[in-house]
């Protein structure tokens, strides 16, 4: 199988796997206790989250809040953000991933006020349309660093320094989830007070993930119990997940500018190889503000999830819309948002590449593609 999902989920790094494996046999201890072997488990913690603040550029160690993965690290970002002012508004964009819409809603039903800003076709936002949403009500201003089914970036930092110079008490919080892997997420690059991220999006294991908070910036808890996290996430800590994470961010750091290089040369190979076979195919993203590792495509009166079925009986794993949802294909609500009919998202395909891809299986797949769209046509 040739693997064109990355942006679901990509193969763990071998130096995570290698940086796990002690905490799954010998030193597996509750970070929370008081004997030796539980202070082993929480020395390997609280290492981790040193390097973590180290690698995003955060000011100290205490401001990394380990969370289950990206989507629970949005939901504390969103939610607690909000509950946690007497303001209590969200503004946000029609594109967010599922993780920070829902919570923006779930605020909404509280009977905040939130606003969800519309995109261009290219679906970027404006940072002044953003800005002029932001009211006197509004605590959180989320805004994704990039798209995690188009791959269109958005600029982050003109939208928390417009939204600031409406009301400089606002909390900004990106969702960097899909960026991190080949954009230089830092706190200085984004601006933001919050920065979502997800291990498995970058080389590490699944059900962890990072929320940076900056100090100073206060959180009401979504999930209650022991207090972990100075309060802010309770739960037994995954020390095993939080060290392989921690390694996947150092590899993914130490080979960013590599991967952006790489892959952004096995991607366009890919889409030139496409466009040779397919000549109606169209691209669904600027094609210079966009992440490396994302191809999301359009084949004019091709059922996505018919050729992804066959695509997938041919040897090539695609994805259409967010693997994120139920698994069911539905339309994008990114696309709708873009202005896209029904009919033409339907025709979306995304194809995304990632740490172990080569130039070889792209041009293969490649060929697979036009192979079953010709079959299919």
């Amino acid at each position: 199988m040739i693997y064109l999902d990355h942006a679901a989920t990509t193969p763990m790094r071998p130096d995570a796997v290698a940086a796990m494996e002690p905490f799954l046999r010998a030193t597996f201890g509750n970070p929370s206790g008081v004997h030796g072997i539980s202070r082993d488990a929480k020395n390997a913690l609280e290492a981790a989250r040193e390097e973590a603040a180290t690698l995003i550029g955060a000011s100290r160690p205490l401001e990394i809040v380990f969370t289950g993965g990206g989507t629970e690290a949005d939901n504390l970002a969103v939610v607690g953000a909000a509950l946690s002012s007497a303001r209590g508004g969200v503004v946000t964009a029609a594109v967010e991933h599922a993780a920070v819409l829902e919570s923006a809603r779930f605020v909404g039903r509280m009977g905040r006020d939130v606003s969800f800003i519309g995109v261009d076709g290219h679906g970027r936002l404006d940072p002044v349309e953003v800005a002029d949403a932001v009211g006197e009500d509004t605590a959180v201003v989320s805004i994704m660093a990039a798209n995690n089914e188009t791959g269109v970036r958005q600029p982050v930092t003109k939208i928390a320094a417009a939204a600031r110079s409406v009301a400089p008490q606002v909390v900004v919080h990106t969702d960097a989830v899909q960026a991190f892997i080949s954009e230089p997420i830092t706190v200085a690059a984004t601006g933001a007070d919050l920065i979502s991220l997800a291990a498995h999006k970058f080389g590490g294991p699944k059900g962890v993930g990072i929320l940076y908070v900056r100090d100073g910036v206060e959180l009401e808890a979504v999930i209650h119990g022991g207090g972990q996290e100075l309060g802010r996430r309770s739960g037994t800590h995954n020390v095993a997940g939080v060290v392989g994470m921690v390694a996947a961010m150092r590899g993914a750091v130490a080979e960013r500018q590599t991967f952006h290089d790489r892959v952004g040369a096995i991607r366009d190979g890919f889409e030139e190889d496409l466009r040779s076979g397919i000549p109606d195919l169209e691209i669904n993203a600027p094609v210079d503000d966009r992440l490396v590792q994302h191809a999301h495509v359009r084949i004019p009166g091709m059922d996505a999830e018919t050729l992804l079925v066959r695509l997938d009986q041919a040897g090539v794993a695609g994805a259409a819309g967010s693997a994120c949802h139920s698994g069911a294909i539905e339309v994008s609500h990114v696309l709708t948002a873009m202005g896209m009919s029904g009919v033409a998202a339907a025709e979306c395909v995304r194809f995304s590449f990632g740490w172990s891809s080569t130039p070889d299986e792209a041009a293969e797949a490649a060929r697979l593609v036009v192979e079953v769209v010709g079959t299919l046509r």
